[in-house]
């Protein structure tokens, strides 16, 4: 099981953010178009079936697995923030959903004492986590032999300049490096080839990976930036020891960089990621 301190910390990091991504994640929801529903695809989810989303943030994703499900069907969203989970039941009463359930735990501290699950998703959670490997392991002891997990990570910073050049800017004015490989990060898992080998070493069979793009618009880059500074728990986390002085100008260097994509129509720029699933062995 991964360090608690670090556990802690992540905990501390989107209990922070929670409120801020409650009121963003409609919008970063919608930006990432049909990639979610790509996602539920590769996990193979149909009606009737018991699904399991972890890191589920806000739940927008846990609704669309509910509505996949239908009325037969269950979809327990977990997160390591309580207070996620709290706008995952307010989203799902508004949705008019009755069968999605919540769990806080971290990934990791899934067991069998769960009652098995059909299909299981994370969408932008796995790269974050302490230990991919364990909450992959942890994650096939609560599916059904046959069962697919899917997973939706961002790929490189090449390829996603609206999440790597903040993320540069805010490391550099906190005095941090980069993460090394094996660490985590938002391009932890996103390299040629990297979340394919994690599956299979994790145990995981009939793996496959699907490329995809979105694309984020917003009024300008001010919202831009104020969706980030409010939502992005890593990238809150990654200043969150400076001073409120150290924060602005690390903030507003941000902000210029964000100006780059911003055009006379508005803000506007596109995410590449990667999908893998792969299916517990029977």
């Amino acid at each position: 099981m991964a360090d608690n301190t670090l556990k802690s910390e992540l905990r501390n990091t989107w209990e922070s953010a929670a409120p801020g991504w409650a009121r963003w994640e409609h919008v970063f929801a919608a930006s990432l178009s049909d990639a979610p529903d790509a996602l539920i695809d590769m996990a193979g989810i149909r009606p009737g079936m018991r699904v399991l989303d972890i890191a589920c943030g806000a739940g927008s994703q846990s609704i669309q697995a509910a509505m996949r499900v239908g009325g037969s069907g269950r979809v327990v969203a977990s997160d390591i923030s309580g207070t996620m989970l709290e706008h995952v039941r307010r989203n799902a009463t508004r949705a008019g959903l009755t069968n999605i359930e919540t769990l806080e735990c971290a990934a990791d501290e899934l067991d069998e004492k769960q009652a098995p699950f059909d299909a299981a998703i994370c969408r932008l959670g796995l790269m974050l986590f302490p230990s991919p490997h364990e909450a992959l392991e942890a994650v096939q002891c609560v599916l059904k032999p046959g069962a697919r997990f899917a997973a939706l990570v961002f790929t490189t910073p090449a390829n996603n300049p609206f999440m790597a050049s903040p993320m540069a800017i805010l490391l550099r004015h906190a005095g941090k490096s980069p993460p090394v490989p094996g660490q985590p990060g938002i391009f932890a898992l996103g390299g040629e080839g990297v979340l394919e080998r994690l599956m299979k070493d994790s145990g995981l069979g009939d793996v496959k990976t699907k490329a995809v793009r979105a694309r984020l618009v917003l009024p300008s880059a001010a919202d831009a930036l104020q969706l980030m500074r409010e939502a992005a728990g890593a990238y809150r986390a990654v200043v969150a020891d400076l001073s409120d002085a150290a924060k602005s100008t690390a903030w507003n260097e941000v902000y210029e960089s964000l100006k780059q994509l911003e055009t006379s129509g508005g803000f506007e720029t596109e995410f590449e990621l990667i999908i893998g699933s792969g299916t517990r062995p029977s």
